[in-house]
């Protein structure tokens, strides 16, 4: 939630899922002291756990999502052309912190290593396939399904995945990607060049291999002990399925 509150300030945005934003009800100051309050808060809780290890594991969390958010807006041109760097800052801004959170439950559940490894795996496969997703989203949603404007990455200069596959098969489209989209008619030519691409639909399968690979590290997880983890398990199956077919 920090995280988001501070989000919006830097992306100047004026709703949140539908809802006036909080940086526009009471102004930026406000929005981020309220967002280093929920993080502050956040981080007692941590503390309270009193475990050396995963307080540090969570911790990195933070920075990662600082990371991303720097590779985003410092990026050079021929970083905002590869596919490689879009990635690693979708790992950083999205994956990071379901991945670590994942394997923070199995660490404070006392499992070995391995099997801490594998929760790990999972929700970072889950985190990537909800964000390349929310990319494909962006371009074809509307604002109500949404909770906020289509096509913001666009307009806030950001490549996503079915731009950078879209600009693979229209090589025009690489020197607005390089301009971050700021001249007149460019976000407009750009959305007609990835509807008429395979751009959302690769994008679309290249969240279903994640989708698959976090089915995959469930199924290398220890036996199921008991009904109530047997449910669990199924529950953490049925995530990677609603991450794919979800509309807003």
């Amino acid at each position: 939630m920090a995280s988001l509150l501070h989000d919006d300030v830097l992306d100047n945005a004026a709703t949140r899922r539908g809802k006036r934003a909080l940086n526009i009800e009471v102004g930026n100051k406000l929005a981020i002291l309220a967002g280093d309050f929920l993080l502050a808060r956040a981080s007692v809780t941590l503390a309270s756990l009193r475990d050396a290890d995963v307080i540090m594991l969570l911790s990195t969390v933070i920075e990662h999502l600082v990371t991303g958010e720097v590779m985003q807006m410092t990026a050079r041109q021929e970083e905002l052309l590869s596919f490689d760097h879009y990635s690693r800052k979708t790992h950083f801004k999205t994956a990071s912190l379901i991945a670590k959170s994942c394997k923070a439950v199995a660490l404070l559940g006392g499992a070995q290593p391995d099997v801490a490894e594998q929760a790990y795996q999972y929700g970072r496969h889950l985190g990537l396939a909800f964000q390349y997703v929310d990319d494909v989203l962006d371009f074809t949603g509307n604002a109500l399904s949404l909770g906020k404007p289509s096509l913001s990455d666009l307009r806030s200069g950001i490549a996503t995945g079915p731009v950078l596959f879209a600009a693979a098969e229209s090589p025009a489209l690489r020197t607005m990607i390089a301009r971050r989209f700021k001249d007149p008619g460019d976000v407009e030519q750009a959305l007609l060049w990835v509807q008429n691409s395979t751009g959302v639909q690769q994008t679309r399968e290249l969240a279903a291999t994640h989708a698959q690979l976090a089915r995959e590290a469930v199924a290398q997880l220890p036996p199921a002990g008991c009904d109530h983890a047997l449910a669990a398990r199924g529950a953490l199956e049925e995530l990677t399925h609603i991450v794919l077919k979800r509309t807003k």
